[in-house]
C-alpha cells in the first residue's frame, strides 16, 4: 500500500474514533517524529538535519530538550544527528531515551534499528521491526524502510 494511502488511513481511523482533525495529524505527525514541537529551536533544528548538517542541529535540539524533556522527536532527532557523525554510544543513548518517553515512535524505532544493523546486530534490529510491526497498524514507511535494511543486510551477510 503506497505511503499516502496509508497515512489517510490512519488520519481517517483517528477521525472515526472521535479526534478532531488536528488532533489527529499531531498524534500520528509526533508517532513518526516529524513537526511535533512548535518551538522554533526544533523547526530550526529539523531544517539542518535536513541539509545534513547535523553538526549545527545538534546544539539547537539539546536546546530543545532542555526547556521539553519530554520531546521524544527531539530526542530522535539528536540519535539521528550523532548516528550521522559515528557517534553510536551517544546515538543509542539518544534513541533510547525517545523510545522510553514514546515506546512505539516510529522514526526512533527505524533509526534504532539501522543503528543496530550499522554495529553488527542483526537480533536488536530485528527486535525493533517487531515493535514498528506491532505500531504499524496499517503498516507504514519506517517498517518497510528496516524491513528492506534488514533484507539487505542478510543479502551480504550470506544468510538471507
Amino acid at each position: 500500500m503506497p505511503a499516502l494511502a496509508k497515512t489517510t488511513g490512519a488520519l481517517l481511523l483517528a477521525l472515526c474514533l472521535g479526534a478532531t482533525p488536528a488532533l489527529a495529524d499531531r498524534v500520528f505527525n509526533s508517532r513518526i517524529g516529524d513537526g511535533s514541537s512548535d518551538n522554533p529551536d526544533y523547526t530550526a533544528a529539523v531544517k539542518e538535519v535536513d541539509k545534513k548538517n547535523y553538526q549545527a542541529a545538534i546544539p539547537l535540539l539539546r536546546k530543545v530538550v532542555a526547556s521539553e524533556p519530554e520531546n521524544a522527536d527531539a530526542y530522535n532527532f539528536l540519535g539521528y544527528s550523532h548516528r550521522q557523525l559515528g557517534k553510536m554510544d551517544e546515538a543509542i543513548g539518544f534513541y533510547q531515551k525517545a523510545l522510553a518517553l514514546d515506546p512505539d515512535h516510529l522514526g526512533a524505532n527505524e533509526y534504532l534499528g539501522e543503528l543496530w544493523l550499522q554495529v553488527g546486530d542483526l537480533g536488536k534490529a530485528e527486535q525493533r521491526l517487531e515493535v514498528l510491526d506491532g505500531a504499524c497498524f496499517f503498516g507504514c514507511e519506517q517498517y518497510d524502510k528496516l524491513k528492506d535494511a534488514i533484507e539487505d543486510y542478510k543479502k551480504k551477510a550470506g544468510s538471507g
